[in-house]
């Protein structure tokens, strides 16, 4: 049920972050939203770890090389990638080929970490696509009619979701959640600003972070869409599977058209409903691999 509220959670933070993100990129650059996002994340983590009384958990040994690979293919790219495609197709569409994760950490995962896929959990993701392709109305010619180049960075981002997933479950697996958070986002400014600094993005437009909408937006980004969404998001990776943790993308299209009914007052259509339905559908179906996973963990305890 931990696992669940944790999905719900997620899918709602991060149905909002695609809207965030095609607010701030034109102020400060794909990689300037990289950089804040990340350190205003970090930095929320940080205060969290010193409340906490846990900020010596920094000080243990620690898998460093393990964490900063982690730290590029599970933020620095994917995030800069996303901010990249978002200035040329629209949130929604973005927010849309996010869905395509799942697919990305099944077959990556069989392919190099070795895991077992169970039929539930090939017909799971399978019905949970069939849910997005009734969000957008199953007019599959959206996809062509868009930029190319607003594409590809967006499946390059679910392409290094999938494998980073896969390679934090082998990998990582003892390493307290939020260590994990703050030393991936903390990679993810480092890694940002350097190249922000190199694009020249940001530092022109600085004083018009302080706009209202860009502030909330920024505060959105990266204290609930960076520093608490991966929090939730390493949790369900340890707790669950790398494949239960990237079903969180097939809920945000679902999300995010909640959002916008409720603040936008978008309409809801019946093949909106109908894909709700798959959708919801295929992640219980596919929720099964974290339970057998859990069950075989505990007989080899």
């Amino acid at each position: 049920m931990r696992l669940f509220a944790a999905l719900v959670s997620l899918s709602l933070i991060w149905g909002m972050s695609f809207m965030f993100i095609k607010l701030i990129v034109p102020v400060v650059g794909p990689w300037g939203v990289v950089f804040y996002r990340c350190l205003l994340g970090a930095s929320a983590i940080l205060i969290y770890l010193l409340v906490r009384g846990r900020f010596k958990e920094l000080k243990k040994q620690l898998p460093w090389g393990s964490l900063v690979f982690v730290g590029v293919m599970n933020a620095l790219i994917p995030w800069g990638m996303i901010a990249l495609s978002e200035e040329r197709i629209s949130s929604s569409l973005a927010a849309t080929l996010n869905a395509t994760t799942p697919l990305f950490t099944t077959v990556l995962g069989a392919i190099f970490f070795g895991r077992i896929l169970f039929r539930k959990q090939w017909s799971g993701v399978i019905v949970g696509f069939i849910g997005i392709l009734f969000l957008i109305d199953l007019d599959l010619t959206t996809l062509f009619e868009e930029d190319w180049r607003g594409i590809v960075p967006m499946l390059i981002a679910t392409a290094c979701y999938g494998f980073a997933s896969q390679y934090t479950k082998k990998k990582l697996k003892v390493v307290p959640v939020d260590v994990l958070a703050l030393v991936t986002l903390s990679v993810g400014a480092l890694g940002g600003f350097v190249i922000m600094y190199l694009m020249g993005e940001g530092a022109s437009q600085f004083t018009l972070l302080l706009q209202r909408d860009i502030l909330i937006s920024l505060f959105g980004l990266g204290v609930l869409g960076s520093g608490i969404a991966y929090l939730l998001f390493f949790y369900m990776i340890q707790k669950g599977s790398a494949e239960f943790a990237t079903l969180v993308t097939y809920l945000v299209p679902v999300t995010a058209l909640i959002w916008g009914n409720v603040y936008l007052d978008e309409t809801i259509t019946m093949p909106m409903i109908i894909g709700l339905i798959c959708v919801f559908a295929g992640v219980y179906m596919s929720s099964r691999p974290a339970k057998v996973e859990r069950k075989s963990y505990r007989k080899s305890a």
